[in-house]
């Protein structure tokens, strides 16, 4: 953390301190253990595995595997157009960011199997860029560059799209499930509307605020900032509308495919900072089901976890309950002014001791009709059986 950003958080701190009736103290929040989950359909999570230090080639091979796998592409048309929706918070690399060997891979598929067009594009986070009615600074674009994903989304025949280049008016209000959260339609960028179908491509990483990021929590990169606004300000209810917002109509009805390559996974801190662990058999998951995915990434995110350095197991920034308030605070403010720092509700993260613990699935099971029953497949020879027990063990519903 540099000197600015930690002079930011200690500022912010200070407001909070300094205000104790923020309207968090009557938040209401419900962890993700005490809430009655119910089984849901068997649902396949295809595997790929890739050794590590593996040639760029057998990423691309292992991606095209576990999405091959996972669907059989009957819904793409010959002259269909795809959206792949990745993850550019930042400008680092991955994993912070979407695996541009991965992105490539999926375009490719696409293109091969009938896409006239794939187009690739994000919004990144608030903390680069800053977006009004009347107002623009900082750049979505410049930050998939500097990742090295438009690079790579280029030289596949894909094209890149930023969703704050057409203005505030490029977005349209979709609506989430009833019994939703959230007290406002969430506003969603317009090119959705031109395509046939979405491609979703996160990564598996530790998250300061949600606990972790993964398929479901890669939304928000679809919002308008009004719409971030209403989520960081209303903050006890964070992780429960990162679900409900899943369930706007454009995603129900288009999205087809959630592919992660995780041959790297962030392990601590996030989204952008952090540990980088790099196991000797990396995954590739894959799904057409976000919820039944981000379970099995989030079993994935934990595994690497025990391996975490000694040094950096008990990291204030990783462990610290404080710490995400903080920083929720200050994003409020960056969206909305002081008001919204000072008042925003308080923010509870998930613990991250099983996946049950975490809010967003747990949600998520909720509004998607039950816990997915996990059936995991390999979809080549670098997944263990013992890999296979491991996560099935850990994505099995609770007695």
């Amino acid at each position: 953390m540099d000197r600015r950003r930690f002079l930011k958080l200690t500022a912010a701190a200070a407001a909070v301190a300094m205000n104790p009736l923020h309207r968090g103290a009557q938040a209401s929040q419900v962890p993700g253990t005490s809430r009655r989950l119910l089984p849901g359909p068997g649902t396949r999570v295809c595997l790929a595995g890739v050794a590590k230090g593996s040639p760029e080639q057998a990423i691309r091979t292992a991606v095209r595997s576990a999405a091959e796998a996972a669907t059989d592409f009957s819904w793409l048309a010959k002259g269909d157009t795809v959206f792949i929706k990745p993850v550019v918070n930042s400008g680092k690399p991955y994993p912070a960011t979407t695996s541009p060997i991965a992105v490539a891979a999926m375009i490719e598929l696409l293109k091969e199997k009938g896409a006239l067009r794939v187009v690739v594009g994000d919004m990144s986070g608030i903390e680069s860029v800053r977006f009004t009615a009347d107002s623009l600074s900082g750049s979505s674009r410049k930050l998939m560059e500097s990742s090295g994903l438009a690079r790579a989304v280029l030289a596949s025949g894909g094209e890149t799209h930023f969703f704050e280049e057409p203005g505030w008016h490029s977005f349209y209000e979709d609506v989430p499930a009833d019994g939703t959260n959230w007290k406002r339609g969430i506003m969603m960028p317009k090119v959705l509307q031109e395509v046939q179908h979405i491609v979703l491509m996160p990564r598996c990483a530790r998250h300061v605020l949600a606990g972790s990021t993964l398929g479901l929590k890669a939304a928000v990169g679809y919002w308008r900032h009004d719409t971030r606004l209403e989520y960081h300000r209303d903050a006890a209810t964070l992780q429960e509308k990162t679900a409900e917002a899943n369930t706007v109509g454009t995603l129900r009805t288009k999205q087809r495919l959630v592919l992660s390559a995780a041959d790297k996974v962030l392990t601590t801190f996030g989204p952008d900072d952090g540990y980088v662990h790099e196991p000797e058999t990396g995954l590739v998951m894959a799904s057409e089901s976000v919820v039944a995915h981000d379970m099995v990434s989030l079993a994935w995110l934990l595994e690497n976890r025990r391996f975490i350095p000694e040094a950096q197991k008990n990291d204030f920034l990783d462990t610290s309950t404080v710490v995400p308030r903080v920083v929720n605070h200050v994003v409020a403010g960056w969206l909305g002014g002081m008001g919204p720092a000072f008042s925003s509700e308080k923010l509870t993260k998930n613990e991250l001791n099983a996946i049950w613990d975490d809010r967003v699935i747990t949600r998520a099971c909720e509004v998607f009709g039950g816990v997915p029953g996990v059936l995991l497949e390999a979809s080549n020879n670098a997944v263990s059986a013992d890999l296979k027990r491991r996560l099935t063990e850990m994505t099995a519903l609770p007695a």
